[in-house]
């Protein structure tokens, strides 16, 4: 993966999305915050570490911020700072991720690789980014995934509750890391089309995998690179997931629980939140 005739060949744009996606988020509310990637883990805004990692990362050649509104900036000062002095690149954002990363696209020189993360991923850390990267950048593909296993997070941070996808081969959660080069950037258009049948659950399906998959998947017969697959060949991207192996990787913040998890991540103390939830329920 990397860009045909990049002036910095082997170097990405990042593009991170910084938007709320309700008025009524859960971590603007509980922490007071005027928008989620303001809120504060550990004392720090999550915009503010995404942006550390990705600065201390030396694949990454430029970022742009899509989102939060410019009305929003005078709340987070280190922000307003560094978008004043260019070292960062505000977009607005639009009306959904898709299309404030289609957008996002179109701000990025067509020779250029790009990293698409997102600012609640609050314990991002360099060698996550440069890790991702340079395996990205050793396939063959146009678009690459980053995944962590569920058993590994599992083991890391017993009793947290994630968003897991169950395959044959086991069970994967999401990173909010994904890479393109030129040719896969169209996925994002692919996105948009999926996105907009969100609230139509089996025509998705039916579009991204098709019914033969669907079975596969209801029976437990479906692997993730036959998804993948599927997906590649609906889309004309050629998609390959990328293994992350430090669990804290599979951690975004969308919950409150998800935001105490984060902070005892932080402060290596022991997290007791869960198993105490679970034993009140």
């Amino acid at each position: 993966m990397n860009g045909e005739s990049n002036k910095n060949p082997g170097r990405f744009t990042a593009l991170v999305l910084a938007a709320d996606r309700t008025t009524k988020d859960p971590i603007t509310q509980h922490t007071g915050a005027a928008c989620k990637a303001f809120a504060p883990i550990g004392g720090i805004p999550m915009i503010i570490r995404v942006l550390d990692a990705l600065a201390a990362c030396d694949l990454i050649a430029t970022t742009l911020l899509c989102g939060p509104p410019e009305s929003l900036h005078a709340h987070c000062p280190e922000l307003k700072q560094r978008i004043a002095s260019g070292q960062v690149t505000w977009l607005p954002n639009l009306d959904s991720p898709s299309r404030s990363a289609e957008s996002g696209f179109s701000h990025v020189p067509r020779d250029m690789p790009v990293l698409l993360t997102t600012a609640d991923h609050a314990l991002l850390t360099p060698n996550m980014v440069q890790s991702f990267l340079r395996e990205s950048l050793a396939t063959d593909c146009d678009a690459t995934v980053g995944l962590v296993r569920q058993k590994e997070i599992a083991a890391a941070f017993p009793g947290s509750k994630r968003t897991v996808t169950r395959l044959r081969d086991g069970g994967f959660c999401g990173c909010n890391l994904f890479a393109f080069n030129p040719r896969g950037r169209a996925l994002v258009r692919f996105w948009r089309q999926a996105e907009d049948l969100r609230k139509r659950p089996w025509q998705l399906i039916a579009q991204v995998l098709g019914f033969r998959m669907v079975l596969s998947y209801l029976f437990g017969f479906l692997t993730l690179q036959q998804a993948l697959d599927a997906v590649s060949e609906k889309s004309g991207v050629k998609i390959q997931a990328i293994m992350l192996d430090d669990p804290r990787a599979g951690i975004d913040v969308d919950k409150i629980e998800d935001l105490v998890l984060a902070e005892s991540i932080l402060n290596r103390k022991p997290h007791s939140f869960y198993s105490n939830r679970q034993s009140d329920q």
